[in-house]
Order: structure tokens, then sequence, then C-alpha cells
């Protein structure tokens, strides 16, 4: 058993801890009330924007753009994936990854190459140690994301796409489903699919000033804004995520301090015992 003086410095090391600890989870309250409300403020345009372009995709215009048309083969995917730039958030970014993982396995054995497109530092140091052909990388946008950080990365992506040298885009990214779960998604981004409530339409929009135009410009609009919305929920996750891990560290640690109390104490009573028996002895002595 340790001495005393060492348990003594245990405790005071883990009660350190414990207030760091303590403090993180604060912070990560706050900051995840002002994530949730930039998600929140994000959602409406993001949710409407993927309606109209699954209207447009289940209509039938004389201009067919590329982005709703699934290609023949597919010999090449991209894949947007979305981490954090720092860690202590618990299993946010290995679960995504974990859940990703079996998805590029599987393109791998179907002979399909991948193509990554990474933000956040922890995705870039993953990929990085595992391997994967990284074309394009964002990282350090802090709590307060904006989209012209991001437009370079998605345009890299989709010249790919628009050149052929990529057949489909992918995205991975975290969902909030509140402060306790976060759900590790992979979706198809390109081409795109047509929702079950326009399948069956045989009508079409009117395009100003022709659809060729207007169609560039809104399948754009839609990737920028559907890959920003994951970045701004997956900012909610992680703080989430961050405020959790940080109140178990700090139970932990509490729970770790009454331990070494109990040890101390031990260690306390046991070298009083020795110095009473050691006292009799020399007593008994004389």
């Amino acid at each position: 058993m340790a001495g005393s003086k060492e348990i003594r410095a245990k405790i005071s090391s883990v009660t350190n801890t414990k207030k760091i600890t303590k403090a993180m989870e604060m912070v990560a309250a706050s900051k995840m009330r002002k994530a949730q409300a930039r998600m929140e403020a994000t959602k409406p345009y993001v949710e409407k924007v993927k309606r109209v372009i699954s209207h447009v995709a289940g209509a039938h215009p004389e201009y067919k753009h590329p982005y709703t048309q699934a290609r023949d083969t597919v010999k090449r995917v991209g894949l947007i994936m979305i981490s954090s730039d720092r860690g202590l958030c618990g299993g946010l970014n290995s679960n995504l990854f974990r859940k990703a993982l079996p998805q590029l396995k599987a393109w791998q054995d179907q002979g399909v190459e991948v193509e990554l497109a990474l933000v956040g530092n922890k995705a870039q140091s993953f990929f990085r140690s595992y391997g994967g052909n990284i074309v394009a990388t964002v990282a350090d946008l802090g709590d307060s994301p904006h989209i012209e950080d991001l437009i370079g990365m998605i345009k890299v992506v989709l010249d790919k796409f628009d050149s052929g040298e990529i057949d489909e885009v992918y995205l991975a990214s975290n969902e909030f489903v509140n402060t306790m779960t976060q759900n590790p998604t992979v979706q198809k981004l390109v081409p795109l699919a047509a929702s079950d409530e326009t399948k069956s339409t045989h009508w079409d929009y009117l395009y100003e000033p022709d659809a060729k135009t207007a169609l560039d410009l809104l399948m754009r609009r839609y990737i920028e804004a559907t890959v920003f919305g994951a970045i701004v929920e997956n900012a909610s996750c992680e703080q989430g995520a961050r405020m959790v891990a940080m109140k178990s560290a700090t139970d932990n640690a509490g729970e770790m301090i009454n331990d070494l109390k109990l040890s101390y104490n031990k260690a306390r009573q046991a070298a009083i015992t020795a110095e009473i028996s050691e006292i009799v002895a020399g007593t008994a002595a004389v």
C-alpha cells in the first residue's frame, strides 16, 4: 500500500483534474446552447432547399441536369467526412469512423476507388494513418463556421464529379438527436434521388433565364447548404458529447477521490497502530 504522503499528493492531483473537467463541462454546456441556436437557425433553409431539389429531381424537364442522373458504372466515389477539430468529446469521431469504414471496405471489395474530402483535424489525423486518397481538407473552422471556408473544398469534389473523375458523392457526418445521443450517418449527395411523393409526377418548373443556368446554380447551392448544415449540426454534436464526457470524467474523479481518501485513512490508521505497538513493545521491554 502506498504511503499517506503519496496518497495525499494523488488526492490533490485528482482534485485539480476534477476542477478542470467541471469547468470544461460548464463551458461545453454554454457552447452547446449557442451551437444549437445556430443549428436551428440553419435548418429551415437547408430543409427548404432539399425539398425544392427533391421536386426538381422528380420533375420531367427538357434539360436533365447531370446531378440528377445516375451513371451506368461507378468506378470512383467521393466521400466528404465531417469530424471535430478537438478531442475530449467521447466516442463522437470514432463512432463516425466505425460507421464509414464498412462502407469504404465494401467499395474497395467492389473495385471502387474512394477520394476523401476531410473536414476537421480528427478526420485528417485518422485517415492519414489509416490510409486513403485525400483530395481536399479544411480544418480549424471554430465554433462559428462560415460557408465561405467550405466552398473551396466542395468545389474540388464537384469539379471532379463534373469532369467524370468520380461518379458519386457521399457525406458522412453526425446527426444531432439530443444531448446524450448523436447518430453517425452516411448519405448520398450526388446523384440526387427524387422523393417518393414526386416520383409519379409529370410536370416541370418554368426557369428564368433558362433551365441550365438556374439548375447549375441551384444544385451547387444545395450541395453547399447540405454540407454547411451538416457541419453546424456536427458542432452541436461535438459540444453535447464533450459536455457528457466531461460530466462523466468529473463523476469518476469524485469517486476516485473518495476511494483515495478511504485508502489514506486506512494508511494513516495503520501508521498510528504501528506507532502504538512500538510504544507498547518498548514499555514492556523496560
